[in-house]
């Protein structure tokens, strides 16, 4: 079953997918947006009151600004590779004058990598160049795994 349960193959659910984020204090949804010529899955500006992924009005006003674009959707596979490689292209990542924006904006950038290990016999597959691609850029690869 590809390395799937029973359970997961029938509901059909990802053991990986990643989510890249920039995030800070002044974030300015709409510029990443012009930036990247991509619409954001969500986005927050701080202080402003949000719809929250589940589509309910938030709570509280956002504490971070927040872009976040996802591969859940869009990519069909249990490895973080695809999901990774897919999203670099989506941004036209690496770009020359990211690092320098990141910076400018006083903005943080990650991928954030959704690994599901229930029966610890996976090893997450970040390539060696996209992480130095991403850490070039001074951003992280993080691994949130769910056992």
């Amino acid at each position: 079953m590809n390395g799937r349960t029973k359970a997961t193959a029938m509901t059909n659910q990802q053991l990986a997918h990643v989510t890249f984020y920039i995030s800070g204090d002044t974030l300015e949804p709409a510029f990443w947006s012009a930036y990247f010529g991509v619409k954001p899955d969500f986005a927050i500006i701080k202080g402003q009151p949000f719809v929250t992924p589940s589509g309910r009005p938030s709570r509280f006003p956002g504490r971070v600004g927040l872009w976040r674009v996802g591969s859940r959707t869009t990519v069909r596979s249990d490895s973080l590779e695809p999901h990774l490689r897919y999203l670099i292209e989506h941004l036209g990542l690496p770009r020359a004058d990211f690092p320098q924006l990141l910076k400018d904006r006083n903005a943080n950038m990650r991928f954030f990598c959704y690994w599901d290990n229930e029966h610890g016999d996976r090893v997450p597959d970040v390539p060696a160049d996209v992480r130095a691609m991403v850490e070039s850029m001074g951003g992280t690869v993080e691994i949130d795994e769910y056992r």
